[in-house]
C-alpha cells in the first residue's frame, strides 16, 4: 500500500515545517491529488492517522481536494476532462497526441498549525511537494 509511504512523507515534511516555526500542534493538512494519481483517498486517510502517531501533527485534520484530470492535444490545442478510466484521444480532432496538464498533483497545499492553543496559524504552500 504506497499511501503508507505517501502519509509518512507529508508527516515528515509538515512535522519539519511546524517544529521550524516553533509550532506545538498542527490542526490541518490539507493535500491535493489528482485524479490520476493513483492514490485511494480513504487507505490515505487511514495511513495519515497512523503516520501522525506521536509527531506533532498527531490528531490533525487530513483535508483533500481532488484535481481532475485535464488534457490538451498538441495537434488542435483543444482541452478537456479526461475522467476515469482517462480519455487520451482528442474529443475534437480525434487524435492521440495530447498532453496531460493536471489530474497527477500530489502535494501539500497549506498546513495550519498553532504555536500555543490561542495563537493559530495557516501557512500555504510548503516548499516541498509530498
Amino acid at each position: 500500500m504506497h499511501e503508507m509511504s505517501i502519509a509518512l512523507a507529508v508527516v515528515d515534511q509538515v512535522e519539519e515545517a511546524a517544529r521550524s516555526h516553533g509550532a506545538t500542534g498542527v490542526r490541518t493538512v490539507r493535500l491535493r491529488i489528482g485524479e490520476l494519481a493513483g492514490v485511494v483517498p480513504d487507505a490515505l486517510a487511514f495511513s495519515f492517522g497512523l503516520a501522525c502517531t506521536g509527531t506533532v501533527v498527531e490528531g490533525a485534520e487530513l483535508v483533500t481536494e481532488t484535481v481532475p484530470g485535464r488534457a490538451r492535444c498538441a495537434s488542435c490545442d483543444d482541452e478537456w476532462a479526461v475522467g476515469m478510466p482517462p480519455r487520451l484521444i482528442c474529443p475534437v480532432c480525434d487524435r492521440a497526441t495530447a498532453e496531460l496538464v493536471s489530474g497527477r498533483e500530489l502535494r501539500i497545499a497549506a498546513v495550519e498549525w498553532h504555536d500555543d492553543p490561542a495563537d493559530p496559524r495557516v501557512r500555504e504552500p510548503i516548499s516541498q511537494e509530498g
